[in-house]
This record gives structure tokens, C-alpha cells and sequence, in this order.
């Protein structure tokens, strides 16, 4: 029997899609490298091991094709949530196995495959179920449930990691070690149960997802449109302007994703501000979650009131913001929660402001075309292989500059999000209407890029 469509409101599965998705994606590719930090492993090895599983989400433009090709992307939203769920329980059972890490490293990238497929459907369901207006509307719900997954999972997880270590197996919480296995085990058995129940809610709730032109019937028909769509992808007028643009906007929330929280939970004697699991969860995971709820919805409403091409450079100054944060406590190393607080309070503001304009930035000027789901999924691929180069080398850096020399080598290294940023190009509707969307049939013409499906076709 089918879903009524009245069930199928896009706040009944935006959220929640977002968020799932969120969730696993930072538990794999960040939470994991605090959980390696518990365990004993130094700065640079934990960053490493973390980062590298951001491989599969950076090079999932290549199976975006099957995603199209076999049933509908509710379905593969739907097992690749389910696998990701019993994944986690799967890496539970196998801590304190002997050889655990031989264990649970290929499991984590198994996992982070399943994990970028889901984010393909995801994104295609929600690319092609919501018009051009909709997808502006709703994209502020969207970017904020996203970044409550990072909140939740780096922040109310970790600290109830902490909260387990210390209260419940009655370990010290200032020693890193093997110790540490026990608050963890429990942690990932919560992700798997709120992964799985995430399933079973959007069977009920998630629309199908509109199937795009010339659905490939096999394997070789799937290559074909894969290298099809990176043919017309290439003849994107001022293709290599939005690429420069998707590889580079966020190189500093790449640059911090690992080294903000070590920063946190380092001692003093080593440049950090020596806040434990349970009080680095706190902070991130209560004042925190606030004011990234706060700023993705104050930035959805100033992009869908005054339109993305006004408005995205300044979004851009917002998301560099947390890198003066960062350097002015590593100089400062204050030891007031209160100050810890704030600092932690603005970088989220900021993070969650100024990131809306990325997202949307891809959905309307990166993507449409005659392959819109892997077309977004290129632009997404472009953010993993920055966080993933960012990722990989940041704890490495960090060892050899110090907090205070790596912060201000941040800053100088964003440099290049700005100029990416001012030259952006704008060739499609950016919800405020315009000259440039009713010329896109000339752009099409020029280019050979068929342009976004119509309203209609998106919600059928």
C-alpha cells in the first residue's frame, strides 16, 4: 500500500535523512579520531586513520550511476541506513577482540562505502522530489538537521563516552588507553539503534525520488552514463570556476575538524585547554547545539531573502570566522568555562551560518542538468577530497607548528575560499528570479547541458 502523499511532507524526512546521514558520516570520519586520541594513538595517526575514510565519499561520483540504475534512491536510502546501523553494532562487538584495529579498520571503510552511497540517494531524493523553490525553502531545515548530527555525535556522545568512563566502568579519565574500549562499546551500539530506527521511519514517511533520463539497465550502461555525465559535467559553462569553488570553500572547516577537538581535550603542557570528554561534550553538545541551530536557520532565511548571488561572499567571511576564534584561545588558553563556552558558541554560529550557501550553492548552480543527482554528488565528492587532504595532514601539521603556529597557518591557508568564492559563477536561478535563468536555454544550447528538470518532473 502506498505512502498517501500528504504523509510525505518534506519536514517529516528532511530532517530526519539529513540528520541520519550526518550521523554516521561524522561518527566514521570524526568522532572516530577522538575515540583513536581515548585509545592512546598521538595526533598526527588519529587525524590520519579518521580522515582516510573519507575516501569513499570523495570518489562516490563513480558508483552515483547505480544508485539511478537498480530501483528507486528510497530504497538504497533506506538498506544503506539499515547496514550502516548494523555496521556500528558489528564494530561494538569486534572492540577488545584480539587484533581489534585489523578488525575494525576495514569494517569502518566497508561501512563509509555504504555510508557515501546513502548520501548520493539522500541527496537525490531531495534534488529531485522539491522544485527549485523548495529546495531554498527547506534547505535551511536541511543544513541545520545536517549539523545536528556532528552536535550530537562530537558532542552528546563524546561526553557521555566520558560520562561511562568514568561513572559507570569506573576508569581515569585522564589516561588514554585501552581502558577507553568499554564507554565506546556502549556509544556505538546507541549509533546503531538510532541509525536503524531512522530506517524504519522513512519507510513510512520518504518519497521515491524522481528516476533520471535514460536509466541504465546494466553494468555497461551505468559506465556509459557515468562517463557521459563527466562529458557534460566538463561542459559546464565555467565548470572549473564551481569546482575551484566546491574543493576550496570549506578548506578551513576541513583544517579543524580533527584538530578543534584535540585542541580541547590536550593539556595545557601541550598548547591545548585539558577539557575532559565529559566537558568537551557540554560545550559542544548544549550551548553549542544552539547556536548552529540558530545560524543555519538565520542563514537560510538571509540567502532565501536576499538570494545566494548577493549574499555568498559574505557567507564565506562566516565560515572563516572560527579560525580567529581558534588561534585567539590557543594564544589566550583560557581556563574559564565561560570563555571556552563563547569561543565554542561563535564558531558554531558562524559554521552554521555561512555553510547554508555551500549546499545550495550546488544544488542551483553546480547541478542541474541532465544528471542532477551525480552532478550534485561531484560537488560533494569535491568537499570529501578537501576534507579528506585537509584531514589527513592537519594532525601531522599540527604536531610540528604547535596550536598557536597551526591556527595562524589556517588562516593563511584559506586565502585561496575567498577568491573562489568572489568568482563564483551564477548561471541559473537563484530563487529571486532574473535574466540569468531566462537565459539558461542559450546556456544549454552552448553547452550541451540539457537544463534542471521542471517542477513538475521533480515532485512526480
Amino acid at each position: 500500500m502506498s505512502t498517501p502523499e500528504r504523509s510525505r511532507h518534506p519536514l517529516l524526512w528532511v530532517p530526519t535523512g539529513y540528520f541520519t546521514m550526518a550521523l554516521g558520516y561524522i561518527m566514521l570520519t570524526s568522532v572516530t579520531a577522538i575515540m583513536f586520541k581515548n585509545l592512546g594513538m598521538n595526533n598526527g595517526d588519529a587525524a590520519a586513520y579518521s580522515s582516510m575514510l573519507i575516501l569513499a565519499y570523495t570518489i562516490k561520483p563513480l558508483f552515483a550511476p547505480i544508485v539511478e540504475m537498480y530501483r528507486t534512491k528510497k530504497f538504497f536510502v533506506l538498506c544503506t541506513q539499515a547496514l550502516v546501523g548494523i555496521g556500528f553494532a558489528a564494530a561494538a562487538l569486534a572492540m577488545g577482540m584480539p587484533n581489534w584495529m585489523a578488525l575494525m579498520l576495514p569494517l569502518f571503510w566497508v561501512m563509509s562505502f555504504i555510508g557515501a552511497t546513502q548520501d548520493i540517494a539522500s541527496d537525490g531524493v531531495y534534488v529531485t522530489s522539491l522544485d527549485t523553490r523548495a529546495q531554498s525553502l527547506y534547505c535551511g531545515v536541511q543544513s541545520l538537521s545536517w549539523n545536528i548530527g556532528p552536535i550530537v555525535a562530537s558532542g552528546l556522545l563524546v561526553y557521555l563516552s566520558g560520562k561511562l568512563h568514568v561513572e559507570v566502568f569506573h576508569h581515569d579519565p585522564k589516561v588514554f588507553g585501552p581502558d577507553w574500549m568499554d564507554a565506546w562499546r556502549v556509544i556505538f551500539f546507541i549509533v546503531a539503534a538510532i541509525i536503524v530506527l531512522m530506517a524504519l521511519w522513512h519507510v513510512r514517511v520518504m518519497p521515491e525520488g524522481a528516476r533520471a533520463e535514460n536509466t541504465p539497465t546494466s553494468l555497461r550502461g551505468a559506465g556509459a552514463i557515468l562517463w557521459d555525465s563527466f562529458v557534460t559535467f566538463f561542459q559546464k559553462r565555467d565548470v572549473w570556476k564551481m569546482v575551484a569553488f566546491a574543493l576550496l570553500f570549506r578548506v578551513s572547516i576541513g583544517l579543524l575538524e580533527k584538530i578543534g577537538p584535540f585542541f580541547m581535550v590536550d593539556a595545557a603542557s601541550k598548547g591545548g585547554l585539558g577539557l575532559s570528554n565529559e566537558q568537551l561534550g557540554i560545550v559542544y553538545g548544549t550551548y553549542g547545539l544552539v547556536a548552529v541551530l540558530l545560524g543555519s536557520l538565520l542563514g537560510g532565511m538571509y540567502v532565501a531573502k536576499r538570494g545566494l548571488k548577493r549574499v555568498l561572499f559574505v557567507l564565506c567571511c562566516a565560515v572563516n570566522i572560527p579560525n580567529a576564534t581558534f588561534l585567539a584561545m590557543a594564544i589566550l588558553l583560557p581556563t574559564s568555562t565561560l570563555a571556552i563556552t563563547a569561543g565554542v558558541v561563535i564558531e558554531k554560529f558562524f559554521f552554521g551560518f555561512g555553510s547554508v550557501g555551500f549546499m545550495i550553492y550546488l544544488m542551483q548552480q553546480l547541478a542541474p542538468g541532465k544528471y542532477t543527482t551525480t552532478h550534485y554528488a561531484f560537488g560533494t565528492g569535491l568537499m570529501g577530497l578537501c576534507n579528506m587532504i585537509t584531514g589527513v595532514v592537519s594532525g601531522h601539521l599540527q604536531e610540528m607548528m604547535g596550536y598557536v603556529g597551526y591556527f595562524v597557518f589556517v588562516m593563511v591557508a584559506t586565502i585561496p575560499s575567498f577568491l573562489a568564492t568572489w568568482f563564483a559563477p551564477f548561471h541559473h536561478d537563484d530563487g529571486m528570479g532574473g535574466d540569468s535563468y531566462a537565459n539558461e536555454s542559450s546556456v544549454a544550447e552552448a553547452t550541451g547541458v540539457a537544463p534542471p528538470e521542471s517542477a513538475t518532473h521533480r515532485a512526480a
